[in-house]
């Protein structure tokens, strides 16, 4: 018979690489958190002593048909909170048509401290004739935005993208 395909010292080996491995990954969202600021769920921590308006708005390029609308046109948000607002879009005609949204912040400095997670903006939507959908963002006002900016707007503008 011949050696063993796996000695002593070569088991101790991978032994302790699983170990190691295991030590490492579990240490891993404590790194994360200290790194980004984010607690050990992954989800920023609020700065509940302070709050920022956010306005949204709606409209439609040239010759788009659509209905397009934020549910509300407002909400107040703690900075470093994960917030949701969603966005109504009907398609009135008689044929499928395809839209892409474009967002815009202001005031224009603000946006490097607003980030959305989640968006409806970041693929085109499809509707149908006479469909309506629900279209959700997510976003972060960031901590470090500063102070002096209290009131932000989120706006959104809808341009029809179908190809006939």
């Amino acid at each position: 018979m011949g050696q063993p395909l796996l000695s002593k010292p070569l088991v101790l080996r991978l032994t302790c690489l699983v170990v190691m491995m295991l030590i490492c990954g579990s240490a891993l969202p404590s790194l994360y958190g200290l790194l980004t600021g984010h607690d050990n769920n992954g989800m920023p921590g609020q700065d509940a002593s302070r709050q920022v308006e956010v306005q949204f708005t709606a409209g439609n390029a040239a010759g788009m048909t659509w209905a397009f609308y934020p549910q509300s046109r407002q909400m107040q948000v703690h900075p470093g909170a994960v917030n949701e607002m969603i966005f109504i879009a009907q398609n009135p005609t008689d044929r499928p048509m395809k839209a892409q949204a474009i967002p815009g912040i202001s005031p224009g400095k603000a946006a490097t401290w607003f980030h959305k997670t989640e968006c409806f903006c970041f693929t085109q939507q499809t509707l149908q004739p006479g469909e309506r959908i629900e279209m959700p963002v997510r976003f972060i006002v960031d901590r470090d935005m500063p102070d002096d900016v209290k009131r932000l707007t989120l706006a959104y503008t809808l341009f029809d993208v179908t190809t006939h």
